[in-house]
């Protein structure tokens, strides 16, 4: 399996009660290597922007509120097949479905506020890194 770069956000949930840290150790202790990170808030533009593919979709607004409700903390993930190696550690979207010692089993408030975003395809992630990081801040 090749090295790959995912993009990682560690949700306003998870920021608010302080899981950051436990969170990237989930990630590191999988193999994965943090190459760039960022504490942020984004505007409503900027989450529209980032979930324009889910626009026609009914939870598209409750999204975009949720995302921009409190500091996201942006990552670029590095490692051997990092888009499934995140996706993995992450778990199932719905916290009910995650197995366990998955973030979103044992962080996750809600199926909205499930704590982690991870890209789902390399294509994907070389999209979104490139909509939320310069070349110059990724330093891996």
């Amino acid at each position: 399996m090749a090295v790959e770069r995912t993009l990682s956000i560690i949700k306003p949930d998870a920021t608010r009660r302080n899981l950051t840290g436990k969170i990237i150790d989930k990630f590191e202790s999988a193999g994965l290597r943090v190459v760039a990170q960022k504490r942020a808030r984004w505007s409503q533009a900027d989450a529209e922007k980032f979930y324009a593919v889910h626009a026609e979709r009914p939870f598209y607004n409750d999204l975009v509120a949720f995302m921009t409700s409190g500091p996201i903390v942006l990552q670029v993930l590095e490692g051997e097949g990092a888009v499934a190696k995140n996706r993995e550690v992450m778990g199932a979207t719905n916290p009910a479905d995650a197995a366990v010692g998955t973030i979103r089993k044992e962080f996750a408030e809600s199926i909205e506020a499930n704590s982690v975003h991870g890209s789902d395809s390399a294509e994907n992630a070389a999209i979104e890194i490139a909509m939320c990081f310069s070349d110059g801040e990724i330093v891996g």
